[in-house]
């Protein structure tokens, strides 16, 4: 499949606008692309201690499970959520925050929405290299099992697409949807399953609903790859994938919608 001259230059100003976008995030701070690292480990250790130490908490999916194989399976979760979290908090402001790039005919609007995800991808992937070599030395090893994890990983990838393409649309219009994204955060992370194994409300009235959240899929999923070397829950993973995909068009669809109306609006 040979790639138009307009896909490669929208390719490129993706490339580029992430990496600003990156640069742009810590310059000025003391410690500067550190804090890709400190961030997530000082959450963690923090989230640790309350559910790790203080309620004693565990997953119970390994015989031999350790504080450490919980802390792994935790730090996954939270590096999970914090990919959405990115998502939600800088997505809505993508094109209100580029009125003179949305004025340009010729500029593709797509580019801008798809970079906020391209940090927020950046992010996780630092996380999970930490995470890997947490599993390595700290935890019971890689197993083959990993090599399912990209194809875990892309269908999450394609909801927070999806979810770009929606919120930095709607966003446009409505200005104040930045002060619902901290509460939807919260949501999804006491609803994914981040610091309590699936069994624990797998036969309760709760699970009618939670079931149906594709996150806590993708993290469990995740879990059995990189932390537990499990195999995969198949027809979890076919139903993530068809939720990906239905989110992506869904979002597009959606930005199509409304993009005729944002330089009226900016």
């Amino acid at each position: 499949m040979r790639l138009s001259p307009h896909m490669i230059h929208s390719l490129r100003l993706l490339w580029q606008f992430t990496l600003r976008g990156i640069e742009t995030r810590y310059k000025g701070s003391l410690l500067g692309p550190l804090w890709i690292v400190l961030s997530p480990l000082l959450t963690l250790s923090l989230y640790v201690f309350i559910f790790g130490y203080v309620f004693n908490g565990r997953f119970g999916v390994l015989p031999d499970e350790s504080r450490t194989d919980y802390v792994l399976a935790l730090f996954l979760g939270l590096n999970m959520i914090q990919f959405f979290s990115e998502v939600l908090a800088n997505a809505p402001r993508a094109i209100l925050g580029s009125p003179n790039l949305v004025k340009k005919v010729v500029f593709p609007l797509p580019v801008l929405p798809c970079a906020q995800v391209g940090i927020a991808l950046f992010g996780h992937m630092i996380s999970t290299v930490l995470l890997l070599i947490g599993v390595l030395f700290l935890g019971h090893g890689l197993s083959w099992y990993l090599l399912l994890w990209p194809v875990v990983l892309l269908p999450v990838v394609l909801m927070g697409l999806g979810l770009a393409f929606v919120l930095s649309s709607v966003g446009a219009y409505m200005r104040d949807i930045s002060q619902m994204t901290g509460f939807l955060t919260l949501i999804l992370m006491y609803t994914s399953a981040v610091f309590y194994p699936i069994s624990k409300i797998h036969d309760t009235f709760i699970w009618s609903f939670l079931k149906f959240n594709p996150l806590l899929h993708a993290i469990e999923l995740s879990r059995h790859a990189v932390v537990w070397g499990l195999p995969p829950n198949w027809l979890a993973l076919l139903a993530l994938y068809a939720t990906g995909v239905l989110a992506l068009l869904g979002g597009w669809i959606v930005f199509k919608k409304l993009r005729i109306g944002f330089a009226d609006v900016l």
